[in-house]
């Protein structure tokens, strides 16, 4: 009965860990396409000698490996996907699905320099 009693007790104290672990690599993981969407657009932008346009997602999916989630619209563990406009020039926003969450381990200064809104 002790046994199982300090398995339990073990096991209340690391999952919580876990969990929040689970969920920062998450966001990191959503961090890391949001720079790969900002290589892809000032690589299209570079390529075509574009200014000041906005680009859709469709026209970046040939920049990203395939195989990824990024070639298949989005984050498969969060279930966020990214679709919408690109303006040249500026910082592609993070999804308010991420954002809501993941908000709990994940604040506004984790998505530096990415904007929240």
């Amino acid at each position: 009965m002790i046994v199982v009693a300090i398995i339990a007790l073990l096991a209340a104290i690391a999952v919580p860990g876990f969990l929040r672990a689970r969920k920062r690599a998450q966001g990191t993981s959503i961090k890391n396409d949001l720079r790969l969407i900002d290589a892809a657009v000032d690589q299209y932008a570079i390529e075509y000698n574009l200014g000041n346009s906005t680009l859709t997602f469709d026209q970046l999916t040939r920049y990203f490996k395939t195989g990824t989630n990024l070639a298949s619209g989005g984050a498969i563990l969060t279930g966020v996907t990214y679709s919408g406009s690109y303006p040249i020039g500026s910082l592609p926003k993070v999804p308010s699905l991420a954002f809501s969450q993941l908000s709990d381990v994940c604040d506004d200064a984790f998505w530096s320099p990415y904007p929240t809104s």
